[in-house]
């Protein structure tokens, strides 16, 4: 059993997540999908990491953003999923108080990486659209690390206050986090102190990545139909729309479950709590089961390479 009541805990050793208040019972079963999510997206990130690296066909800006958004949506599931499999497998719910803060600062901070590679990888197909002779010459390979770097370092910094902000209260009520996971505003809750800072910055800092963020992606995305439309033959417009898919479709699993789950959290006070804790997983681990099958399905070289792979398998097993 799980103290509710527990006293004295200005300073908690630990932390203890429930799962998912309310469905406790179903535990077991929820940890079904969200394994297999898991699952998923490790192969299939991990083979969209290996295919790039391998053929050099695809040394290009935009599958070099690819593997960074990767390797971001690897970092963001694994940051969680293992620790929320313990919880419903072997009800393993205590989590050490500085490993809740290096969970919490790792899941915020892969998230507003993530936004930023989405505005690149927008980025990369407005030149190439817009400016398609100038393409290698403005994103060149020195360029695209940069571009990955300022976005690491924007996601990096601008969470790095939070572990710190939370570390500063005490918690003299409960160390019990009704959550799966070391949620920013769900561990602040329980501090016994005014966290009005705590939501303002957080509150802040999410306005301006996800308003920063969207308004480039939206931008870039309104030159290039201006550009698109603009193409003498309707095979050309459509030729050039599907080299944009794949990033809208990523665009759209991203932004869409994020402001959903963070809309519901901050300003509905109706919907259940173990929607609010379904939601805010579905927002960890959708993007990165379906980033890699959205390219992988919708992009042409991928395609072909992944085809080519599959057939030298077989032939190799044959022989």
């Amino acid at each position: 059993m799980l103290d509710l009541n527990a006293t004295s805990l200005a300073n908690p050793s630990t932390f203890i997540l429930i799962g998912i208040p309310g469905l406790e019972y179903l535990h077991i079963w929820i940890s079904i999908p969200f394994c297999s999510m898991y699952v998923v997206a490790l192969i299939g990130n991990s083979v969209i990491l290996f295919l790039i690296k391998t053929e050099t066909a695809l040394h290009e800006p935009m599958f070099y953003f690819l593997s960074m958004l990767a390797i971001t949506d690897l970092i963001l599931s694994t940051s969680t999923l293992p620790k929320m499999l313990g919880i419903f497998w072997f009800n393993y719910h205590q989590i050490n108080f500085h490993a809740c803060l290096t969970q919490m600062f790792f899941i915020h901070a892969f998230s507003g990486v993530e936004s930023g590679l989405l505005v690149a990888m927008a980025l990369d197909r407005y030149v190439a659209i817009c400016n398609p002779l100038r393409h290698s010459s403005i994103l060149t390979n020195a360029v695209v690390g940069q571009v990955g770097i300022v976005a690491l370092l924007r996601g990096l910094v601008l969470m790095l206050p939070h572990p710190f902000l939370v570390k500063r209260w005490s918690y003299c009520q409960t160390n019990v986090v009704p959550h799966t996971y070391c949620e920013h505003m769900a561990v602040v809750k329980l501090a016994c102190a005014d966290i009005s800072i705590n939501s303002l910055y957080s509150l802040a800092v999410i306005i301006l990545i996800v308003g920063t963020d969207v308004t480039c992606i939206f931008l870039s995305y309104v030159q290039i139909l201006h550009t698109v439309f603009s193409l003498p033959s309707k095979d050309a417009r459509l030729k050039t729309l599907s080299t944009c898919g794949s990033h809208v479709c990523v665009i759209l699993t991203f932004y869409i479950p994020a402001l959903f789950s963070f809309l519901t959290h901050r300003f509905s006070r109706h919907i259940p709590r173990h929607t609010h804790i379904l939601l805010a997983n579905m927002y960890l681990l959708v993007p990165p089961m379906l980033n890699p099958i959205i390219y992988g399905v919708r992009t042409k070289q991928i395609r072909e390479y992944l085809q080519i792979f599959h057939w030298s398998k077989l032939f190799s097993i044959r022989t």
